[in-house]
């Protein structure tokens, strides 16, 4: 039993309150299950989609800060920890939280915990605005009085004993795939039921709900996203949504966390670094396709963000695969 499994098992231990104590057994009984059937379902380290929608990843090693895109989605840890970095936003989980992202967000994330003995297993459930949108309905939820007030796209809240139990018997469905076909969506509803009643639902409303600032900027991250390469016109995109150049500069840090000049920037490198991974152009090269005029600048932002010129991290970037290729 490893050091976390003990401090669990001693907290349970001072409990006094029956009904209490019972919760938290069948916390721990669930957090234990979860780990062995996402361990069974995924034998060797890498990420699998056994479900349309839901993603389980195993690590038998702590990680190097990996750049990506976030997307929509409700995450939980089983075994291990993670750090997600979203602007100068630090959000540190593990299998006793779980994290909620609502906006598809450039990201940094690194495996904490991990190791041959004891891997770092999670699973990831994509959130579609619709589903959620149904749900919030049927719920009968509405957005608050806060719904004007901006939400930040990602936060970690406490993996309540409901929620994890419905996250267990949505894997549970692995070993049978014809009842999941009819039963997933239904779990998956619940899952999205127990968000939006939980500290996070304002965030979840979010997703689905038109109107507020928070929708706003999704449309302008949609935006910018798809016009990565192009100049930002600040000035054109304030104008669309209704808002002011400097109200738009401050919801838009307020749910990002970085100003739109730095959200562009990291979709241009990392676009960049996948153009000189997965299609072999060099740093110039890739550098225009992104939208530099100029190499030299394009060079030294690149070696900010990601620690290494970019040739020589590129190749680093090639030579960690052949050995992870090598080890399987």
């Amino acid at each position: 039993m490893n050091a976390a499994k003990m401090s669990e098992k001693s907290d349970i231990d001072l409990i006094n309150d029956p009904q209490e104590k019972r919760e938290a057994d069948r916390a721990q009984a669930n957090r234990a299950e979860l780990t062995e059937r996402i361990a069974q379902a995924i034998r060797q380290d890498g990420t699998i989609e056994p479900l349309k929608g839901l993603h389980l990843n195993r690590s038998s090693s702590p990680s190097e800060p990996c750049h990506s895109v976030s997307v929509p989605a409700f995450c939980v840890i089983a075994q291990g920890s993670k750090e997600v970095l979203l602007g100068s936003d630090r959000y540190q989980y593990d299998s006793m939280r779980y994290l909620l992202a609502t906006v598809e967000l450039p990201i940094v994330s690194q495996i904490l915990e991990a190791s041959k003995q004891q891997p770092y297993l999670s699973l990831r459930l994509d959130l579609d605005p619709t589903l959620v949108g149904s749900v919030m309905v049927e719920a009968g939820g509405h957005p608050s009085s806060r719904s004007r007030v901006d939400v930040k796209a990602i936060d970690v809240s406490p993996l309540d004993a409901n929620l994890l139990d419905a996250v267990v018997r949505l894997v549970r469905l692995l070993d049978f795939p014809a009842e999941a076909h009819v039963l997933a969506p239904l779990i998956k509803r619940e899952i999205i039921y127990r968000l939006l009643m939980g500290e996070q639902g304002n965030r979840l409303r979010h997703i689905a709900v038109l109107g507020g600032y928070t929708h706003h900027i999704a449309r302008a991250v949609e935006r910018l996203r798809k016009d990565f390469n192009e100049p930002i016109k600040i000035e054109s995109i304030a104008r669309e949504l209704g808002m002011s150049v400097s109200g738009f500069h401050h919801h838009f840090k307020s749910v990002t966390a970085m100003s739109p000049l730095q959200f562009q920037k990291q979709l241009r490198l990392q676009e960049a670094r996948r153009l000189m991974l997965g299609e072999s152009l060099d740093a110039t090269s890739a550098a225009y396709r992104v939208g530099y005029d100029d190499a030299s600048h394009f060079n030294r932002e690149y070696k900010r963000l990601f620690g290494a010129p970019p040739m020589r991290d590129v190749e680093r970037l090639r030579e960690a695969a052949r050995e992870t290729a090598s080890s399987i």
